[in-house]
């Protein structure tokens, strides 16, 4: 028999006894506790995961399964969302309030996920109380498969950088700010992975080279609500991924990080073998607040220049500024990689809007307490997971649908507390307005998208505005920055089944309601379009107690 029958009947005899070669699985046992941390100095409550602070990293390869067994050590109810990873027909996973029941104190919950379809730079955090200002975060690295060409050359190594503000009260003090009607106002720092440093300060290098090779630095900004620069003394970095895309390698001197965004750069170790800075400082601030860590070279000799890199424009001019590298960032088209990419289409600008969705952020006082709120809803949680009322069909006994309408009312600042959730119908293709009418920047992310950031501009939106979008190249993430009195515009098909959430990043504005749900429901119930309910998934609220629904069918 030749080589050719013989591997056919093979493949024939596997598939008669049901032996299909699933993904690699990757496994994780994570322990979250408090313990003793002082970024800045000041010692307090921080959030650990497995006594580490950044947490531990996950490196895994595009449509890797991934299995994190999370045990809650701590006092109060948990959960990790995994910003970025889009759990293809799998809500279930994604970690928000809305989606599942928390992790109560002492127990544990298996997180069961598939990196599908993706590359790219990503994290988790806590999506629970005020937990992010206390840590609890970390890196997700997805790599392409070893046969997808990667449009750069393998680097020596690649590091992880966490950049954030930092607040010296605790998380649960500045939760009670927040319940009290009160701000947390300015933070008091920078950290670079969970440290912070002056000139002259730093002790031993965060990260070493070796003169001659070229590094991937990934970095992520974990913050509460301030845009970070960062720069390399004496260096220039190459960005090559920005949120899962491959973009236009352009070379920067320094590079505005917004909240929640993430980005990969190339740098080479060409200069002079000693120690140099790498800068990270606040953005469109009254005052400035930077940090540095030490990159040094292998047998370097000499220590970090005092001299920093200058800081670029703030203000005004700053604001114009970052914008114009925001138009800078363009998808690499031929590059070969996993594309979140709407409806498999290089010319997504060619696709029929079906619907425009008009969002205004604003603030206001709702019995004498500060909240924000979109379109005129400043949203709370219900107390069962929208995701669980809505799979055991009493959706009507926890919240209303479309309360918040597709454009916003004359004055957004009078703000109604309700549970927010916004109907999507599924497949279809839309296009959303994020228009800033207040002095201070704002970061949205959507859980389970991609989507295209198509523009991002000064003033009021208009229909007219649709000409001046970069219908060709824009690149495919998953935040969004809009600045103050600026709008910004993305595209994108929701043809994930699911209930997925929309927050500002900026953490104190989405706890006191900056945040809404969309329910993308398949028509067809069916498995091809959403996973079922886990075997372990916990149930909580009024379902706890109810018979499971009958499961989706092929």
């Amino acid at each position: 028999m030749g080589s050719g029958k013989v591997t056919v009947v093979a493949l024939l005899l596997c598939l008669s006894l049901g032996v299909i070669a699933e993904d690699p699985y990757l496994y994780y046992n994570w322990e979250v506790t408090y313990g003793t941390v002082a970024p800045l100095g000041v010692p307090q409550q921080g959030i650990l995961v497995n006594g580490q602070f950044p947490g531990p990293r996950i490196n895994c390869t595009s449509n890797n399964n991934i299995v994190v067994n999370v045990w809650n050590k701590l006092d109060e109810p948990f959960l990790f969302t995994w910003n970025g990873v889009q759990h293809r027909k799998n809500s279930w996973q994604d970690g928000t309030p809305g989606t599942m029941c928390p992790i109560m104190p002492g127990k544990n919950f298996t997180y069961r996920f598939q990196v599908k379809d993706q590359i790219g730079s990503y994290y988790y955090f806590p999506a629970t109380a005020l937990h992010r200002a206390a840590g609890g975060y970390g890196g997700i690295n997805v790599h392409s498969r070893a046969l997808i060409p990667v449009p750069f050359d393998n680097p020596a190594d690649e590091y992880n950088v966490f950049v954030s503000d930092w607040y010296n009260k605790g998380h649960k003090t500045l939760k009670k700010i927040l319940d009290g009607g009160r701000t947390i106002g300015r933070p008091d720092g920078i950290i670079i992975n969970g440290k912070s440093a002056k000139v002259g300060e730093a002790k031993g290098p965060l990260f070493t080279m070796i003169a001659g090779k070229t590094y991937r630095y990934r970095f992520c900004n974990l913050g509460m609500r301030s845009s970070i620069n960062v720069r390399f003394q004496g260096h220039q970095m190459k960005l090559v991924e920005l949120e899962g895309s491959h973009t236009v390698q352009n070379i920067y001197d320094s590079l505005d990080i917004h909240v929640g965004q993430c980005l990969s750069v190339l740098v080479t170790a060409d200069q002079e073998p000693k120690d140099y800075y790498l800068v990270a400082s606040s953005r469109f601030m009254k005052q400035e607040l930077s940090s540095v860590a030490i990159i040094g070279y292998v047998d370097g000799k000499g220590p970090a220049s005092p001299v920093l890199p200058a800081s670029p424009p703030d203000n005004t001019e700053g604001i114009a500024w970052s914008m114009n590298q925001f138009r800078s960032f363009r998808w690499n088209l031929t590059a070969s990689a996993a594309r979140p990419n709407p409806q498999g289409s290089y010319h997504y600008g060619q696709i029929n809007i079906t619907r425009t969705i008009k969002i205004v952020n604003s603030k206001g006082q709702v019995g004498g307490k500060l909240r924000y709120g979109l379109n005129g809803i400043s949203h709370t949680d219900s107390e069962t997971p929208l995701k669980l009322v809505e799979y055991f069909g009493v959706a009507n006994k926890a919240f209303k649908y479309d309360l918040m309408a597709d454009e916003a009312p004359a004055d957004p600042s009078k703000l109604t507390i309700a549970t927010n959730v916004k109907n999507a119908t599924f497949r279809n293709y839309v296009e959303i307005i994020f228009e800033n009418h207040e002095k201070t920047i704002r970061t949205y992310h959507l859980d389970g998208y991609s989507f295209f950031a198509v523009a991002v501009e000064p003033g009021k939106w208009t229909p007219e505005k649709r000409k001046n979008y970069n219908l060709v190249d824009a690149t495919s993430r998953n935040n969004i920055q809009v600045y103050p009195n600026s709008w910004a515009a993305i595209m994108l098909t929701f043809d994930n089944a699911g209930m997925w959430n929309l927050r500002s990043e900026m953490w104190e504005k989405t706890y006191l309601g900056e945040q809404l749900y969309f329910s993308v429901l398949s028509p067809s119930g069916s498995l091809r379009d959403e996973y079922n309910l886990p075997d372990n998934h916990p149930l909580c609220g009024i379902v706890q107690n109810m018979p499971l629904p009958a499961p989706y069918k092929a």
